[in-house]
Order: structure tokens, then sequence, then C-alpha cells
């Protein structure tokens, strides 16, 4: 009797593989069939399941140990050819691997386009810059980014940020247990709401931090708006947003109109009196959207970031040493008169600025972009049809061995070489780019000067296991206490 269940499960098996394998096939020839092109033009690749597509592998990895082994099992099956076709979030995609296939589909605008999916779009803005157009884009980057882009610019905020991470590093040593990363989130979210909305209620403030920790755990999900999903809670979160925004726009518009004319003193004003061509003012929702899109990529980077390059400092304490000694020397040449952090200090922070890019590149915050093909275009002999999107996997280059030798060790001495265009990649690429990288790296360096030269933290839990999805942290979000050090610097 066991022998015959043995066998009958074992014809199951079999009989799904077989399944599996004609619906691959079918799956193949629906979009290839439509094309009419010939298979081989195709990058190689899977296009997996029917409808489903590659998503499950996707995230059967993601939620493993080894996130990287989706990205692996392409390289291992069809070769290092740079490009692969796949199914993924609904539609017919080829995923690019290389620093040349890479910067190819950041960089060229008359191509490719943003191809972010629908689920994404949702959430954080159909007006956002993520699904705005070219021009419109060109525009108003110019007018937001002219806040955070640049050093001299930020140089503004740098007393601003260095008594707020004061402030903050003071309190934790005093809270005995802490979720290390959640406090370090609402310590950069402070800092960017103080940026782009000059000042807000404490209440406001939490209210919208935590509505958008809900929302980025959904932006990275299937889109299944049913509840107990990661999507429907990030959309209700999405919701709440769009209203508390609203109230504020609402405030200001009022403020303006009556009795505080003039030059705007932070981004939300700026967005309400901006003007096109034609005298055409931005809407609640162009406002709402990219105000919602700029607090959320703000904070959630730095935040992260810091977190990871504290963490990684301490488990090297020869790394710790020489940034710590890089830091006392700078205090040490400081002139008597001159109290805290200026522009100059933060320029001589060499050894902590790699400490800082090499946090970026073995955590990669963003793992992917999204493009999308405007016409009919051709990569490395491929064939890529118009309307597929272009899935630019930033975690395949910086974690590629033969640019990086052992490239999940972390090791600042790497970043003294250069490296070539498209193979460093923390805030994309092209017209592009994430504008606020210099304030990400800024209120990083702040935070380490600080730490490093007062405090050091004890991790509780070091073996914790850690999550990738939606981004690279430790599941009990790096518990520990922040403890000061005895004889301290200022």
């Amino acid at each position: 009797m066991m022998m015959e269940v043995v066998v009958l499960v074992a014809a199951i098996v079999a009989a799904l593989l077989v399944l599996r394998s004609i619906l691959k096939n079918v799956n193949w020839w629906l979009y290839e069939s439509k094309l009419g092109v010939k298979q081989y033009s195709l990058p190689p690749g899977d296009m997996g399941w029917p409808f489903i597509g590659n998503m499950w592998s996707f995230l059967r990895a993601f939620k493993s140990k080894d996130p990287d082994s989706f990205i692996s099992s392409f390289l291992t099956r069809y070769g290092r050819t740079g490009i692969y076709k796949a199914l993924m979030f609904g539609n017919p995609s080829v995923i690019v691997t290389t620093p040349e296939t890479c910067k190819r589909v950041l960089t060229d605008d008359e191509k490719f386009k943003p191809g972010w999916p629908r689920s994404t779009i949702e959430l954080i803005g159909k007006k956002s810059f993520i699904q705005m157009p070219f021009e419109e884009h060109k525009r108003l980057r110019r007018l937001t980014s002219s806040s955070i882009n640049g050093m001299e610019a930020l140089s503004l905020y740098l007393t601003y940020i260095e008594d707020c991470v004061k402030t903050s590093l003071e309190k934790w040593a005093t809270m005995g247990q802490i979720e290390f990363l959640t406090q370090i989130r609402k310590l950069t979210f402070r800092i960017i709401m103080h940026i782009f909305l000059s000042s807000e209620s404490d209440p406001v403030m939490e209210a919208l931090e935590r509505e958008y920790t809900a929302l980025n755990h959904g932006v990275r999900a299937m889109q299944i708006n049913i509840p107990g999903f990661a999507y429907h809670k990030a959309f209700k979160a999405r919701k709440n947003l769009v209203a508390i925004f609203q109230s504020i726009v609402d405030e200001r518009r009022k403020i303006r109109k009556g009795y505080l004319p003039g030059k705007a003193r932070d981004m939300m004003d700026a967005l309400i009196d901006v003007k096109d061509d034609d005298g055409k003012k931005l809407s609640d929702e162009d406002i709402i959207d990219i105000m919602l899109m700029y607090l959320n990529a703000g904070h959630e980077s730095s935040g992260h970031i810091t977190m990871w390059a504290t963490y990684f400092l301490q488990k090297h304490p020869e790394y710790l040493q020489k940034a710590k000694a890089e830091q006392e020397e700078i205090v040490r040449k400081r002139p008597p008169t001159q109290n805290g952090l200026i522009l100059k200090d933060i320029r001589e922070m060499d050894f902590l600025y790699k400490v800082i890019d090499e946090t970026m590149r073995v955590i990669t915050f963003s793992l992917v972009v999204f493009r999308e093909a405007k016409a009919d275009v051709t990569i490395n002999g491929y064939f890529i049809p118009k309307g597929w999107k272009a899935l630019v996997w930033f975690r395949s280059v910086h974690l590629d061995p033969e640019i990086y030798p052992n490239p999940k060790e972390f090791n600042p001495y790497r970043w003294n070489k250069e490296h070539k265009a498209g193979e460093f990649l923390p805030f994309g690429g092209g017209s592009r780019l994430c504008p606020g990288n210099d304030l990400a790296k800024m209120e990083i360096a702040v935070f380490l000067h600080h730490f490093l030269l007062n405090y050091r933290f004890e991790q509780l839990n070091p073996k914790c296991p850690v999550r990738y999805l939606p981004h690279t942290r430790p599941m009990d979000n790096c518990l520990g206490r922040v403890m000061k050090c005895s004889s301290t610097s200022t």
C-alpha cells in the first residue's frame, strides 16, 4: 500500500513538472508570437508561469537568507549576458545586471522612460516624479532640488542637523533598550520635515512617520488589495497621508493668500507659488504627490544607511578606530572660536565618506529601478520590444565579484581607487538621479561624527536574521542600547 502511495505521489509530481514546462513554453510563445520576432533575438531568460511569471522565485529568494540566488539562477543557466528576459510585476521585462547595460538604460532618455509597476505608482502618486513626463520632471526637479542639491545649499541646514543628532543621541543614551533603526528613521524624518515643511507639530510628524512605515512595506509587495496583505495596509496609509498633506496645503494656501505673502520659506511654499510658462499653478494633487514622494525618499535611505554604517563600524574595530581618529583630528584642528561642524569639516571626512559609500554598496538600499522601452531598442545584440519593462538591478552590479572582489565583505579601502561609470549606482543615474544624494550623505556623516566621538552601540541580538524586502534590515530593527563613552569630545 505504501509503495502505491509513493508511486502515485511521484506520478503527480512528474505530471505537475510536465505541466509547468508546458505552461512555461506557452508563456514564452504568447509573448514572442505577439511580437512577431524570432526567439533568438530576445534576451535569454525564463518567463516563468503564465500571469505569475518569475514573482514567486523572486519573493522566495528575497525572503530567504540568499536574496542573490534569484539573479544567480539566470547567470548559471544563461551566462553573463548582462540582460535577461522575465515576467516581473505582471509585465514582460528585461533585467539588466552589468554596469554597461544599467548605464545605457538609465541615461538613454530617447529610448527609455520611467516604468514603475502600477502598484508603486498607486502608492507613491501618479503626479510624483516616478511617473512624470521628462520635461515636467526636468522643470520641477530644478525647482525642488535647489534646497537639497549641492553641499553649499545644504550648509544652511548643517547646524540644524547637528543639533538634532546631538539631542537624539543624548536622549537615546538614557532610554535603555531601543530599536536603533526605528529611532534613526525618526531622526532623519524630523530633518527632512524641517527642510521641506519648516516645522510641524510633533503629533503631525509622528502620524506622518507612522503612515510612511506602512506605505513602504507595500511598495514592492504584490498588488493584492485585500485586508491582511501589505499592499492593502499601504494603500490605506497613502489615503491617510494624502489627508494629512491636504490639511497642510489648505493651511499654507490660506496663510500665503492672507497675511504672509512674499518669499517662499520652504519646499511647500515653493510648490504652491510655482507657475508654468502659461502662468498655471500646480494643483493640490500635484503638490501632495511630490511632497509625499520627497519626504519618503528623504528619510528612508539615510535612516537605513546610517544604521548599517554604525553596525559595520562596530563589527570592524580597525575601521572604527581609523574613522574615529579622523574625526578627532577634525575637532583638534578646529579654531577655539568655532562651535560645531562647518562645511570645511565635512569636506575633510575622507575616510568616513568611504565608509558611507561602502555601506551603500554592500546594502544597496534600492535594489532595482524600473524603466520602460519607448520604442524597439537593441542592447548587447538583443531585441527589447517597445512597451517592455527594463529592470535596472543595482544589487547585481554592487555585488559583482568581477568588479568588487569578495563583494559581501565590508571594506572601505575599495574606494581608494576610482570606479567606472555604472559600477556604483546607489542613487540611480541619468536625468532621474536622486537629487537628495548630497543631503543623505551629509546627514549620515554628521551622525557618525558625533557617534564615533562620544558613543558606542551594544546590539542585543548580534545574530538576528535579516529581512531584505522592502529594504535590508535586521528583523528586530537592530535592538540594542546606545551608551555614552566615558571620555567624550564635542
